[in-house]
């Protein structure tokens, strides 16, 4: 007999304020959003830069990365933008994280390039904070029930109602909470990197390719249990392409980051 026979979805995924709706993906992905500036604003400042610089270049960062990740996802699910006004209900779910990375890395190497600032210094204040988000964002899709995995009788599986299962298992009801096993596996990402900046005083910048390498690694594992994308390669799904792929490159950036330093000195 399982100790718990599964993980209970929420009834509603948000409330009224008044003439408002509040949506709890909103509020997961707002406070993940608060929590990574802060971590990220305080690193820059130990490095000796201008907090308030970060704080801006981060706040641009997070809307360019919202906008990216939205564009990212509606190219690859043409359902979502039928009507073309879905493709604005972001509170709906729907954000694709690579391409949320790329636009939001774009934005921030700009304006902190603008302010003056060392990219280096940037790379390595932002490395924990954005996996300390996605471990707080990721909530967002329990409440709207999405991004769970294969189905499974596991005693932490978790519930799903039937309007929100993929048509594929219509006829399970528990599955894989891969969103909760993203959200845990990345405070562990979180831990690693700082553990490998005070073990191994990695070259200036390189903080982010071990950030790259780690979540690279998560991401592919939680596309081997998701059932939420129909297109695949070999079995592997667009996302786990491009995880692996974040992976490999995060690593060979790596290296090539340490030889240059070590042959500077």
């Amino acid at each position: 007999m399982h100790w718990l026979a599964s993980i209970p979805s929420p009834d509603v995924n948000g409330f009224d304020l008044g003439p408002l709706r509040v949506n709890f993906y909103g509020v997961a992905i707002a406070l993940g959003v608060i929590a990574a500036i802060w971590l990220a604003t305080r690193r820059f400042e130990q490095r000796g830069g201008d907090p308030k610089t970060i704080e801006r270049a981060s706040i641009i960062a997070v809307i360019s990365g919202i906008a990216g990740a939205r564009v990212g996802y509606v190219i690859t699910h043409p359902q979502a933008r039928q009507p073309v006004v879905d493709a604005l209900r972001i509170w709906d779910g729907g954000l694709a994280f690579f391409g949320g990375l790329l636009a939001g890395g774009i934005a921030m190497i700009w304006v902190m390039r603008r302010e003056g600032a060392r990219i280096a210094d940037v790379a390595d204040s932002v490395a924990p904070a954005i996996p300390l988000a996605q471990a707080i964002g990721r909530w967002g899709n329990y409440f709207n029930q999405e991004l769970y995995g294969r189905p499974t009788d596991l005693p932490w599986a978790v519930e799903i109602a039937q309007e929100n299962r993929v048509q594929e298992y219509l006829d399970s009801a528990t599955f894989h909470p891969t969103f909760l096993y993203e959200s845990l596996l990345n405070l562990v990402v979180v831990g690693m990197i700082l553990w490998v900046e005070k073990r191994f005083k990695p070259a200036p910048g390189s903080l982010f390719t071990v950030y790259l390498v780690l979540y690279g690694i998560v991401r592919f594992l939680m596309e081997l249990l998701r059932t939420d994308t129909d297109y695949r390669l070999a079995g592997i799904s667009r996302n786990g392409w491009i995880a692996l792929a974040t992976a490999v490159g995060g690593t060979i950036a790596y290296v090539i980051m340490q030889r240059r330093v070590r042959s500077a000195s």
